[in-house]
């Protein structure tokens, strides 16, 4: 079974010390691809020093994370724009809204949020979705950008029924991680009722471990926990999971 990995920070500092063990025990599970997502420009060096030395299964994003739009964000969205027009970014990403750690940035992280869909749309390249605390004002732009240029993954999904069928509407595969896992997570109340060819698999590493690793650092192996809950959600097999969930990744990615 093949597996992709479309939310990872494996040039976290997190991984600082065993990166290429962590790597490798994510190939021995099965994983053939990974896409970073990016946070800001200080970590488009050590990205693209990972791509550079695995350049047949690690792909980037470029994006300036919500949780970093501060007071120089406009400079960071000229380096985002800037690397796009260099090339070699499958998606723009991971960007949105987080209303968690700070809602003074509001209007701020909006302002970023349309911006790079605009840029995403100008590449043709997909965006990838972050949304904390912030499933109303996230929706709100989206209605405001949907066209047929507008496309992604909604990365981490935990919402409603309501809210994924919503954002399904708009173009989005729903990212699904280790919240699946979780014993009060919500995603297996509804979750079946999805169909599978609008879901793809991550782990948003080194963040969010399954079960039953919640509280350590997470790595793309855990995959295989994600794929094994989400068997048993959609009463199937975990190679069908693999299957269905890598070609949508690969669709959206272009890949």
């Amino acid at each position: 079974m093949q597996f992709v990995d479309t939310h990872t920070h494996l040039y976290s500092e997190a991984f600082e010390e065993d990166r290429e063990a962590v790597i490798q025990r994510a190939r021995e599970a099965g994983i053939s691809r990974f896409f970073l997502p990016a946070i800001d420009a200080s970590y488009i060096a050590s990205m693209k020093a990972l791509r550079e030395r695995y350049p047949e299964f690690i792909s980037l994003m470029a994006g300036l994370h919500p949780t970093h739009v501060k007071a120089d964000y406009e400079k960071e969205l000229e380096r985002v724009e800037a690397e796009l027009e260099e090339g070699g970014y499958v998606a723009v990403g991971e960007i949105g809204i987080d209303l968690y750690w700070d809602q003074s940035t509001l209007a701020d992280q909006i302002r970023a949020f349309r911006y790079q869909i605009g840029l995403a749309k100008k590449h043709n390249l997909p965006i990838v979705i972050h949304c904390r605390e912030a499933f109303d004002e996230i929706f709100e732009v989206l209605d405001d950008e949907k066209d047929d240029r507008l496309f992604g993954i909604f990365h981490c999904f935990t919402g409603s029924e309501a809210q994924a069928r919503r954002a399904i509407s708009l173009n989005m595969k729903l990212g699904i991680g280790g919240v699946i896992t979780f014993k009060n997570g919500g995603l297996d109340q509804f979750l079946q009722h999805i169909p599978l060819e609008h879901v793809v698999l991550e782990t948003d590493a080194p963040y969010l471990s399954p079960a039953p690793f919640r509280g350590k650092r997470n790595e793309s192996a855990y995959i295989r926990y994600v794929s094994r809950r989400l068997a048993e959600v959609y009463n199937t097999t975990e190679a069908e999971i693999a299957a269905i969930t890598t070609q949508n990744a690969m669709a959206v990615f272009g890949c």
